[in-house]
């Protein structure tokens, strides 16, 4: 292993711009960063990037202090703290992070070894850079708060061509025996959720209870809501059947939670970040989840969803991922490798 710089190349921001203006993310020389005890330094060698890092860059002004965003990342340890129990210097591996430390938009990176799996042998590292963070939220949304393990019935799921949309397909298909029916509109996104593993689509362009009524005629059990779920929720509560159950991930400032009542529909929040932002004494459950997903990949069971790469780790190729986040109309997931 070739010894340590004391710098690195990195991509921050300073200030929240438009992602059209020049600065809005920069190219930098930053300090190497110092892993704490628990942490590994890996040295990244691919990212993905997810409307999480868009996001924070347009509402979280730094105030003119170097902020890397980037929560997808896989690389080679190159150095551990002195309480690191589960890798070594030289491990290969995935993971998201914590979204409340600095990202992975560089070439050196720490990250807590509990949050942190082994790379997926049989994936490139941007292969694997695409998994993290949305199989992550798939697991956790569909197991820890739907407990769907091993389950059927019933599973809509709303952008299902999107980052989090196809794994969630992945994972129902490949770990429960549930009827997965997903939205998609245009043809590229219908032909890849199907090709993720979905039974059938709906048009989210159209009034969905007329179209699940026909698909899912005796009701739908679950829903995971990937996006829209404040304009959806009226079609979700006449879906659902009675204790039927929703899992969401977008924003949903004033949603109409009063609409669930009448069938005792349950709602449940998914922020992956959780556990690591709040220390949650189970913060190592990432790394068991990511040490499923790399056996699940392994044994072809799941696949990555990298669809696009847009180059090397810089701020153009970042400024350019991040646009297209925004858009709405990434299919899968957005990767970069190397510097």
């Amino acid at each position: 292993m070739n010894a340590i710089p004391t710098t690195m190349p990195a991509v921050a921001y300073r200030k929240s711009l438009p992602v059209d203006d020049q600065e809005s993310l920069l190219d930098l020389e930053l300090p190497v960063p110092v892993p704490g005890r628990r942490d590994l330094l890996v040295q990244v060698e691919a990212v993905a990037v997810n409307p999480v890092d868009y996001k924070i860059r347009e509402s979280a002004d730094p105030g003119g202090e170097p902020r890397v965003l980037g929560w997808d990342a896989a690389g080679t340890v190159v150095a551990t703290g002195e309480q690191v129990e589960l890798f070594a210097v030289g491990d290969e591996v995935f993971y998201a992070g914590a979204v409340d430390r600095p990202g992975a938009n560089a070439r050196f990176h720490a990250v807590d070894e509990r949050l942190v799996g082994r790379k997926p042998a049989s994936l490139s590292f941007t292969e694997a850079a695409a998994l993290p963070l949305t199989s992550l939220t798939a697991w956790e949304g569909l197991f820890d708060h739907l407990k769907l393990l091993d389950a059927a019935g019933t599973l809509l799921v709303t952008a299902a061509a999107g980052g989090v949309g196809s794994m969630v397909i992945q994972l129902a298909r490949a770990l429960t025996s549930l009827k997965v029916i997903g939205t998609a509109s245009r043809p590229e996104t219908v032909e890849f959720a199907r090709r993720m593993g979905a039974h059938q689509i709906v048009d989210h362009r159209r009034p969905l209870g007329p179209q699940l009524a026909e698909m899912a005629p005796g009701g739908v059990n679950y829903v995971f809501s990937a996006t829209g779920t404040k304009r959806y929720l009226p079609a979700y509560a006449e879906a659902l059947t009675p204790f039927g159950a929703i899992v969401a991930i977008d924003d949903g400032d004033g949603l109409p939670l009063a609409a669930l009542k009448p069938k005792s529909i349950s709602f449940h929040w998914e922020f992956m970040f959780t556990r690591s932002m709040f220390g949650t004494p189970d913060q190592q459950e990432q790394h068991r989840i990511l040490t499923q997903i790399a056996h699940l990949v392994e044994e072809d069971a799941i696949v990555s969803t990298a669809t696009r790469d847009l180059g090397p780790i810089n701020a153009a190729n970042l400024r350019e991922a991040h646009r297209l986040q925004a858009s709405g109309t990434t299919i899968g997931k957005l990767t970069l490798t190397g510097f």
